[in-house]
């Protein structure tokens, strides 16, 4: 399924309350769940995941404070964006979805973080950006961690090639490691696994856990969560 594409299986608890009430159960939720692992207060980020969902509908998460949301299709974010962070021009922007690498320029021009870097096609399309002096989003690379042939990113076996090519060919600073656990199986250990293979390569970002498993993320270490449906409903 694709990002943050299934209702949480505790999503019918904040149903109620509209967008506003939804995002303030999940964030609470956030901070329960770090104060749980021992964790500091908001060293998790919640990423909104506002795909599919029009500008009314992200107006309110802003409105309610929410800064911070995230894009699968860039041509999606081209057309909604611009307007909105006319009006909150402290919005921070996350690309979570495939990237085309030759949809890389406009990428790099519309998004903060890309979470998506997976091939090393598209790692030269991102660095010819650099070489041009554009500014570089913040990276995560995408690791399959259940090795599923049908999903992109890196094998845990080729991540440690793939970082120094990403360092050493193209010149690019990787920020952190994502993943998006197989359907069928139970998330926590492919957190586990993404959060063992970020120690082991010095990166401290890892971006994982999403509607139905956040809080099981969180406990094993997220530093950013990808949250859509427990906040603006079923798609």
């Amino acid at each position: 399924m694709g990002e943050d594409g299934e209702t949480a299986s505790g999503a019918d608890g904040r149903q109620a309350g509209g967008i506003a009430g939804r995002l303030a159960a999940v964030r609470h939720e956030i901070a329960r769940a770090l104060a749980d692992s021992g964790r500091p207060a908001g060293a998790a980020q919640l990423v909104c995941v506002s795909k599919t969902f029009p500008a009314e509908a992200v107006r309110e998460a802003l409105d309610a404070g929410q800064r911070v949301f995230g894009e699968n299709y860039v041509q999606e974010a081209k057309a909604k964006w611009p307007a909105l962070r006319a009006d909150f021009a402290d919005v921070e922007l996350h690309m979570i979805g495939p990237l085309q690498s030759n949809k890389a320029r406009e990428a790099v021009a519309l998004f903060d973080v890309i979470h998506t870097l997976d091939r090393p096609s598209l790692a030269a399309a991102l660095a010819a950006e650099a070489r041009r002096g554009a500014r570089m989003p913040r990276l995560f690379v995408q690791v399959n961690t259940g090795e599923e042939p049908q999903k992109a990113g890196i094998a845990p076996a080729d991540l440690g090639a793939f970082l120094q090519a990403c360092r050493d060919q193209h010149g690019l600073t990787v920020s952190g490691l994502m993943c998006i656990p197989p359907a069928d199986q139970p998330p926590s250990p492919h957190f586990a696994l993404l959060a063992k293979l970020a120690r082991e390569h010095g990166l401290q970002g890892l971006s994982m856990g999403m509607s139905a498993d956040f809080e099981q993320a969180i406990m094993l270490g997220a530093t950013h969560v990808r949250v859509g449906s427990a906040i603006f409903g079923a798609r």
